[in-house]
């Protein structure tokens, strides 16, 4: 099974733009979310999911986060604008499922230490 590279951008709660890539974008988006994504969105939420692009293959990702990356701010805005990926309902989604993993997941812990267990 050949897997499907993303090239993501997300807006952080201070405004900054991320960008990067992978090819699991819900699972990656959680992972920033719960602060084990990249250390640069650690602590810098809420993150929006403000664009994406899938790219052929890992190296092709690669070249194209490199080429989004030498972008201006104000460039990668105007990409964003200019509609790729799948829009905000892929936005609404992975929020969603970010919010619902993180919840299930501080309820595990209250859980556990009513029972007496460690967090």
């Amino acid at each position: 099974m050949e897997r499907t590279w993303v090239l993501y951008i997300l807006e952080c709660g201070d405004g900054t733009l991320y960008t990067g890539i992978t090819d699991d974008l819900e699972k990656r988006f959680r992972a920033h979310c719960s602060g084990k994504g990249a250390k640069y969105t650690r602590g810098r939420g809420p993150l929006r999911l403000r664009y994406q692009e899938p790219c052929a293959d890992h190296s092709a990702a690669l070249r194209r986060e490199y080429a989004v990356k030498k972008l201006s701010r104000q460039e990668k805005l105007e990409l964003i604008a200019s509609g790729g990926g799948n829009g905000p309902s892929t936005e609404v989604d992975l929020q969603s499922a970010a919010q619902s993993a993180i919840l299930n997941k501080t309820k595990q812990k209250i859980t556990n230490i009513h029972r007496g267990g460690s967090q």
